[in-house]
């Protein structure tokens, strides 16, 4: 079960009222992206998509973490009956399913850990899982930008990117690129997508 997406927007005002910060509009442009995507893709609803996107990172309502706001989302919304969405709050993290390819602070108790390692080792991607992780490096705070650009921010701001998970989203980009028979990036009006390689489909 998902939530609709009115009740959606409202958990994510309740998360940010707890916890403020460019994360909700990073939110909220990969629920954009997803859905855009989801549209011309063949099997994918887009409203689905939409809440996948928008409540990716709803563990986050939880304080500034790092790999700790997988779980936290993971719970919240297990106990809330969105054991859908719960499963796209740890998957997101990990287009590569290994806790190496974490980038930011393994921040959980060794219990948790093996718990997140065991489930994204146990768990059969779909292409939501996929999407999401899709548009995960493509949502920036200030809007949608190429895969690159956003891993290469991230690499900025961290200080480093595993060349592992930086190749998978880029073959995520091609995968989902084939499935609408064009570059996704075409799928963005220049208003959109804030990168040099936008363009209008």
């Amino acid at each position: 079960m998902i939530p609709s997406r009115e009740e959606a927007h409202r958990l994510l005002e309740d998360a940010e009222r707890s916890n403020l910060g460019p994360w909700v509009k990073h939110s909220k442009a990969v629920a954009f992206c997803a859905e855009k995507i989801a549209m011309n893709c063949v099997g994918l609803d887009a409203e689905k998509a939409y809440v996948f996107g928008l409540l990716h990172d709803i563990g986050r309502k939880f304080g500034v973490k790092h790999l700790a706001h997988v779980y936290d989302g993971y719970i919240y919304m297990k106990s809330l009956g969105y054991d859908e969405v719960a499963r796209i709050c740890i998957t997101h993290s990990f287009a590569v399913k290994s806790l190496i390819s974490y980038v930011g602070n393994c921040d959980v108790t060794e219990d948790v850990k093996l718990f997140v390692e065991e489930y994204i080792e146990k768990t059969q991607y779909d292409d939501y899982d996929r999407l999401i992780q899709l548009c995960d490096a493509m949502g920036s705070a200030q809007g949608v930008v190429s895969v690159e650009k956003r891993m290469a921010d991230v690499k900025v701001r961290y200080g480093y990117y595993p060349q592992e998970k930086w190749d998978k989203h880029i073959e995520l980009k091609g995968y989902f690129s084939q499935k609408v028979g064009k570059n996704v990036y075409e799928l963005f009006c220049e208003k959109d997508l804030l990168n040099e390689e936008g363009g209008c489909a």
